[in-house]
């Protein structure tokens, strides 16, 4: 079985990787429990943040490193909170003082205009000096709501509304989000790497 190491310290991330990856002959490994420490995500866009990521855990254990990029980018904020997701409320990161922030700066956005998405990229780095990097991305429509629904899931998830559905990421199970999130989508595009390398 293979080893990879996941480039992130959180733990939804770890579980939604484990369960989306289960069945392929992977052991994914967080890299805390390898005493890799968190890097400084220094890039201007997913991509670079994910691969300073991937590049570190790489370097750290000598193993491939898959690190994913991920944030919630809502069009009536220019794109905020976007990069700086995790930390939108300042650090320590905390969901909820994020998701109070943002449906702050929501408070007066009439609900056409209330359009956003998750977006994903996901890096795998065979070495910390693999030149051809395999980078896969994916993107979630939705909208934001005026007030958090639902339980599951982590982030953003509990003012997220899929419109098709009519549920928040945190109203649906585990297994229906990951169907359908941004983070399957990106590593739906992965898995046939994965499989055959």
């Amino acid at each position: 079985m293979k080893t990879l190491v996941l480039a992130s310290g959180n733990a939804g991330k770890l579980k939604e990787l484990q369960a989306m990856l289960g069945d392929l002959p992977l052991q994914i490994v967080a890299q805390g429990e390898l005493d890799v420490e968190d890097v400084p995500e220094t890039g201007l866009t997913f991509v670079e943040n994910a691969l300073i990521k991937a590049r570190h855990a790489c370097a750290s254990t000598g193993l491939p490193a898959l690190a994913d990029d991920s944030g919630l980018i809502v069009d009536a904020l220019d794109g905020a909170p976007g990069l700086y997701s995790a930390r939108y409320a300042g650090s320590p990161t905390n969901d909820a003082a994020n998701n109070a922030k943002l449906l702050e700066a929501m408070r007066d956005v009439p609900a056409e205009r209330r359009t956003a998405r998750f977006y994903a990229v996901i890096v795998l780095l065979r070495h910390a000096n693999d030149p051809q990097p395999v980078i896969c991305e994916g993107s979630w429509e939705g909208t934001i709501i005026d007030a958090p629904r639902g339980s599951n899931g982590f982030g953003y998830n509990p003012v997220f509304l899929d419109p098709v559905r009519g549920l928040t990421a945190a109203e649906m199970d585990p297994a229906q989000k990951n169907a359908i999130s941004h983070r399957a989508i990106a590593l739906a595009r992965l898995r046939g790497f994965l499989a055959s390398a």
